[in-house]
This record gives structure tokens, C-alpha cells and sequence, in this order.
């Protein structure tokens, strides 16, 4: 039996992996169990104050947690839970252990310290979909010290020339789709050394890694990391300006994220994680790599090349899935089926984060499935900054209380603390001990990083307030907020309140120039088809009238403008600030 963990205390020693990562008792991967009540901790009070994280001097995942995981899952002392466990449409299906995980992760780092000549510190940039050796990627680079970039297959060749000549990257690792793409942009980068495919086929100047693994020794030794060695970078997404490149180390996400893996997701060695996130962004390193494997769970994958509703409540159906992790956009599409004749008999927790989640499409959800959807609020920058916990009290729209991580303020604009129910600056406290689980920096933007920090706080730039609870409530990114006759507007609010209308798919709310009261709510509005036959101006005023009913008249959008769709990033994130820009003429 694996021994429970009987205090918070994570302690990162050499021989107290034990700490970091063994929950509590392990249930059967097949059993029919809901509960709301935390498998890992108490309570949040007890959580929040008992929590502390010792980091070591030297530390890296692929050693100190993946293959300390294969030596309890040989001794017999693991649930027969696979570590990864991924199917494809087609019926293809793989499953790997603890132990197939560190022999194929060897294997590929081998390739990139033989054949692609890398060395520790290099950077490598993979751009694949959710395929088995995007996951032996995230682990060959830790394995071999390399800084892995991740990028999402819905970049353009634009896209990936900017990554690639910003980084001087000296690998790229692909597939055939983009390969023809990289191809074109690679005389202009000049640090690109090797390319690497994942094919069926072969194609001149690329290494085949299909072809390659066949022949490749799984006899690698661990390159020995310190804890603050750079580990990965991750671009932004790219909402408010060019994307950044977000530095993290060993340790920011590597022990970091065990908040995220213990106490958010709550997860033990017999959980099976789905989480639908992009490959390309940081919350696949977050809840499709560390996370999970900080726990010793499975990570489950379904190669979708596109969202597609029935396929995803189908698999939540067949497989014995008990956490689910998806974006807002995810569940909202999700809960427009009719899923009366889907059961979800394996799964328990439910979590969302990337943007707010409207509450009404909460309250669908629970009506459907009979489960909350926890949800938490952190940054490319960061782990989890606030979350709502299991035990905890939800209140709808708001993105929980603070991890135990973080001592999170809102503050004024000198850097004060503001008290409950003020709006303010959503920050961070990094003076006079800077947290674990934060980036380091912008990689080649000293100003930027600079700009991050008020007084003792790292400034999220994001908006919002403290209620007398202690709960946190998005209001806006900063640049986002609405000043219109002296009141300030979130544009979240009104459009959750936009979403409850039966016409509306999806919206937008900006501010647009009034020559009266300097600035006003504009929203643009995608209609669900049965409407968009209907006479646009009744529809729109009989929209004003909802929004007014369902928060202050005051918020109400005096401009309404009907769209096909709405900008958005790769990661599907609405672009305000182009559709801003648009309305005040800046581009």
C-alpha cells in the first residue's frame, strides 16, 4: 500500500518524492464514485494554511517524479492505472506505463543530443496536434535540459517564422501539414538547425522520427538540472499585442504546479484526466503533463482534429474519465446538445480556465450531468492563481479564492491594497520572497518584465475585486474596461448577461466613441441560426432590454452590431482589442 500523505507539507528533497506526490487512498479506475469531497485535503482553511513548498538545489520532473513513478508502479505499489493513456477516431488506441513513458522519452533524447547535436540550454520548438510524440517531446527536452516551445498546429507560416527567428530556435518538430510551411521560412532563420518529422513518409532534409525511434538506444542518462534552469518557454496568446515569450524553470511548473495537481484538479494515482486544451498553449504543460503526472494519475487524449460536441460527449461516455478539464467556449457548445441520452458514469470533478465561465452555462451543466465546474483563474505566467476547491462554497461568476501558492491582492494604481468590493488591480505579492510557480521573465524584454511589477506585487493586468468573503471576481483585462459617464464597465458581465438571451451564440463587448458620454458599451453579437432570419432591429432592442433586466440599466449595450464570427486568437480567445481598435479608428 502506498502510504497517505498526512500533512500539506510538500518537501522536495532527494529522497522525499514520496511528498510531492503520493495522495491519499487509492480507489479502482473503474468505479462508480461522485463526491464532492476533497481526496487530498481537509478543507481550503487548512489547505491555504498548512501549505508550504521546500525547493531543492537541483531538480527536474523527468528524474525526481516520472522515474521515481516507475519504480513504485514496478514494486506493485501503483494502481494498475496507465500514465498515458491516448485514442484517435480511427480506433487506434495507445497506452503507456510509467515505465514505456521513460524508455521511449530516452529514446527520443537520444535523438536530440545525438542526431540533432543539442545541447543543454537549446531550444526546440514543437508544433504537433495531440499525437503520442508530442508528449515524448515535453519529456526527451527535460530529459536532455533543452528549452521546449510549443506552438499550435493553426499557425501560419507567418506565425512560425516569428517563433522561430524570435527564439533562435535551433530544432523544429513537426508534422507533414506543416512541414511544407517550415520549409518555406527556414533560409530566414539563421539558429535552425535540425528538423525533425513525425511521418509515415519521408522527406528531404527532415529526420523521419518514426524511423529513427526504431533504431535509437533507450540507454540515456538525466541531464542533472537546477531547480531555476530555464525549462520552457511559452508564447502568449497574443490578446493585447504581439505574442510575449514566457520563461519558466524546472521548478515554477515542475513542483509549482502540484497546486494545480493536488488541490485544484485533486487527483490521486487512480484518476484518468481528460483535458481538451490545445498542445500549443500553456495550459497543456499545466494539466496535460505536470499536473496529472505530479500525482502519479493518467492523462487521457483524444485526437480531435477539430471540437466536435458528440465525439467529445461520447468519450466522456465510453471511457472511465473521472476529471475533465476544458475551456468556457468547450462547455458552453457542449451543453447546446441534447445530452439526456449520455451518461457519465465514471465522472467527478469538472474544472474550467482560460477566461470566465458564464454562469448560466454552469448551471446547464449541473442540470445535465449533476456536477459543479470549478473554475480557476491563473496566466501563461503563472500556476493557478485563484480557484474554486472542492469543499468550498461556489458562487457563480466568481473564479474562487486564492491558491495556496499565492498571496493575491487587488490593488490601486500606486500598489495599495484595496479593501473588499473596491475594483482594482488584480496582483501578486513577489516582495520580499518571490512565490514558486511564477515565470522568471519575457526572454530578450527587460522593459516588459519590468512593467509587471507595482511595488511588492506582480501586476496580471487583469481587473477585478475582493467581495467580503474572500471570493475574487474577474471584471476585465485592464485595457478591456469600459469608461462610459463617469461609471466603469467590465465587458464579462455583459456578456454573460448577452449569453442568457436564447438568440445570442456568442458575443463581444468593446467600448465605441459617444461624442456625449466619451465612450459607451458596444457589443457584436454572433446569432444562433433559428434568429438570424429575424428583424434585426426588434432583435436588437428586445437585447437591450434583456441585458438592462439582467444587470445595472446603466451596462446596457447602446450599440449592438450582429457578425458571422468573432477575431480570435489561434487558441480561440476573442481579439477585443482589434475589435476596440476598429471601433476608435486605430487600424
Amino acid at each position: 500500500m502506498i502510504p497517505p500523505l498526512v500533512t500539506m507539507k510538500i518537501l522536495l528533497r532527494t529522497k522525499c518524492f514520496q511528498h510531492l506526490a503520493i495522495p491519499g487512498p487509492v480507489r479502482a479506475l473503474y468505479k462508480d464514485y461522485r463526491t464532492m469531497t476533497p481526496q487530498n485535503f481537509s478543507n481550503y482553511e487548512s489547505m491555504k494554511q498548512d501549505f508550504r513548498l521546500e525547493i531543492p538545489e537541483y531538480f527536474n520532473f523527468a528524474k525526481d517524479v516520472l522515474d521515481q513513478w516507475t519504480k513504485i508502479e514496478k514494486a506493485g505499489k501503483k494502481s494498475s492505472n496507465p500514465a498515458f493513456w491516448w485514442i484517435h477516431g480511427n480506433g487506434q488506441e495507445v497506452r503507456w506505463s510509467f515505465e514505456e513513458l521513460g524508455s521511449l522519452s530516452r529514446k527520443f533524447a537520444n535523438i536530440l543530443t545525438e542526431a540533432c547535436a543539442l545541447q543543454r540550454g537549446d531550444r526546440v520548438i514543437a508544433v504537433l496536434p495531440k499525437i503520442p510524440e508530442w508528449w515524448l517531446v515535453n519529456v526527451a527536452c527535460l530529459r536532455t535540459g533543452t528549452v521546449l516551445i510549443t506552438g499550435t498546429t493553426q499557425l501560419t507560416q507567418k506565425d512560425i517564422l516569428y517563433r522561430l527567428q524570435s527564439s533562435k530556435a535551433k530544432c523544429i518538430i513537426t508534422n507533414d501539414a506543416l512541414a511544407p510551411a517550415v520549409d518555406a521560412i527556414a533560409p530566414k532563420c539563421e539558429n535552425l538547425r535540425s528538423k525533425l518529422i513525425v511521418s509515415q513518409n519521408p522527406r528531404d532534409g527532415w529526420g523521419n522520427l518514426n524511423e529513427m525511434m526504431k533504431h535509437v538506444s533507450d540507454n540515456h542518462t538525466c541531464v542533472k538540472t537546477k531547480h531555476n534552469d530555464p525549462m520552457a518557454i511559452y508564447f502568449t496568446s497574443g490578446t493585447s499585442g504581439a505574442p510575449k515569450m514566457t520563461e519558466h524553470t524546472h521548478s515554477s511548473f515542475g513542483i509549482g504546479l502540484s497546486v494545480n495537481g493536488r488541490f485544484w484538479l485533486d487527483l490521486t494515482p487512480s484518476d484518468v484526466l481528460w483535458n481538451t486544451s490545445d498542445t500549443g498553449w500553456a495550459k497543456s504543460a499545466w494539466s496535460s503533463v505536470f499536473s496529472p503526472w505530479i500525482q502519479g494519475a493518467c492523462v487521457f487524449a483524444h485526437y480531435l482534429p477539430r471540437f466536435e460536441s458528440t465525439s467529445i460527449l461520447q468519450t466522456l461516455s465510453k471511457f472511465p474519465i473521472t476529471v475533465f478539464c476544458s475551456a468556457p467556449t468547450a462547455y458552453r457548445m457542449l451543453v447546446q446538445n441534447d445530452m439526456t441520452s449520455y451518461k457519465f458514469k465514471s465522472l467527478k470533478h469538472c474544472v474550467s480556465a482560460g477566461e470566465p465561465i458564464n454562469p448560466e452555462v454552469t448551471k446547464q451543466w449541473r442540470n445535465r450531468t449533476g456536477l459543479d465546474i470549478y473554475e480557476g483563474y491563473g496566466q501563461t505566467e503563472t500556476v493557478l492563481i485563484c480557484g474554486n476547491f472542492k469543499g468550498m462554497k461556489i458562487k457563480p461568476g466568481s473564479m474562487g479564492k486564492p491558491s495556496p501558492v499565492f498571496d493575491v491582492k487587488i490593488l490601486d494604481a500606486n500598489g495599495n491594497v484595496l479593501p473588499p468590493g473596491q475594483e482594482g488591480d488584480i496582483g501578486i505579492q513577489v516582495l520580499p520572497n518571490r512565490p514558486l510557480g511564477l515565470f522568471t521573465r519575457y526572454v530578450d524584454d527587460p522593459a516588459k518584465t519590468a512593467s509587471t511589477l507595482r511595488g511588492n506585487f506582480y501586476i496580471t493586468g487583469d481587473r477585478g475585486y475582493m467581495d467580503e468573503d474572500g471570493y475574487f471576481w474577474f471584471v476585465a483585462r485592464s485595457d478591456d474596461v469600459i469608461l462610459s459617464s463617469g461609471y466603469r464597465i467590465g465587458p464579462f458581465e455583459v456578456e454573460s448577461a448577452l449569453t442568457e438571451h436564447p438568440a445570442v451564440e456568442e458575443s463581444a463587448v468593446v467600448s465605441s466613441p459617444d461624442p456625449i458620454r466619451g465612450e459607451v458599451v458596444k457589443a457584436f453579437i454572433v446569432l444562433k441560426p433559428d434568429y438570424k432570419s429575424r428583424d434585426k432591429e426588434q432583435l436588437k432592442k428586445e437585447i437591450q432590454e434583456h441585458v438592462k433586466k439582467m444587470t445595472a440599466p446603466y451596462k446596457y449595450p447602446r450599440k449592438v452590431e450582429f457578425v458571422q464570427e468573432l477575431p480570435k486568437t489561434v487558441n480561440g480567445k476573442i481579439k477585443r482589442n482589434e475589435l476596440r481598435k476598429k471601433e476608435w479608428k486605430t487600424i
